[in-house]
């Protein structure tokens, strides 16, 4: 476990303190650079050179873990390899990758960045996965065009929204109406989120989502209090 709390504290981390109690109002964190667009576009065009160079696709949001952790349940929930499945916020691609070596032949990623876009195409291209969808798009404000999902898959993206300097909270009720948009009734949500308590994103997405099951994330004790650096939870949309 040691080891997974060490692959699992991504710099998009804005909770300076990590335990349960500390986290537990659902005030909005400061605003910070890593809210905004072009925080990531310089990032993930400096990633693009990178992939470019060297091969190598950069930084695995959470770590390898949190993608295993995911494909496991949906491994246990019986996910059909037919599924419709998106990954909203898809970076580099990484999971969009792990999806298809698990099986899942329908595949739509999603990324505001343009660089993001590029680089995630470059490193399906480069696992010979070209039939995988990925969009340039902005999830708060896609007008619908994403629709009929049976899975949505967020690792860090709501996080990131959360600290958008201009308007986290209207951010968030987008966000939320988009994912309802998006997911078919009986849809399934994983999230994956180090700025938010469980009892948070319960709240967070209590309209029109019911909590399926917390799936297992490290642990730590500081000070003698326990506290976990990232919560992951899976919602099922009803309608």
């Amino acid at each position: 476990p040691s080891m997974e709390v060490a692959t699992e504290s991504p710099h998009g981390c804005e909770n300076t303190s990590d335990t349960e109690e500390d986290r537990d109002s659902d005030t909005d964190f400061g605003p910070s650079k890593l809210g905004t667009k072009e925080y990531w576009e310089d990032a993930y065009q400096k990633e693009l050179e990178t992939f470019k160079d060297m091969g190598d696709v950069g930084e695995i949001w959470f770590g390898e873990e949190s993608m295993s952790r995911v494909l496991r349940w949906m491994d246990r929930a019986e996910i059909p390899e037919s599924a419709a499945i998106l990954d909203i916020g898809t970076g580099n691609g990484a999971f969009l990758v792990e999806l298809a070596k698990e099986g899942y032949r329908n595949l739509t990623g999603v990324d505001y960045s343009p660089a993001s876009v590029e680089l995630s195409r470059n490193v399906l291209q480069a696992e010979d996965l070209t039939d995988i969808s990925v969009k340039e798009m902005d999830f708060l404000n896609c007008q619908g065009e994403l629709k009929g999902f049976d899975v949505c898959i967020d690792k860090g993206t709501f996080d990131a929204i959360s600290l958008n300097p201009d308007n986290a909270k209207e951010s968030k009720k987008l966000y939320v109406q988009a994912l309802k948009d998006a997911l078919k009734d009986k849809g399934f949500f994983a999230i994956t989120s180090c700025n938010w308590t469980k009892e948070q994103l319960l709240d967070r997405f209590s309209e029109g989502f019911e909590f399926v099951q917390e799936l297992p994330t490290p642990s730590f004790q500081f000070g003698g209090k326990k506290g976990n650096s990232v919560t992951a939870l899976i919602f099922k949309r009803v309608l």
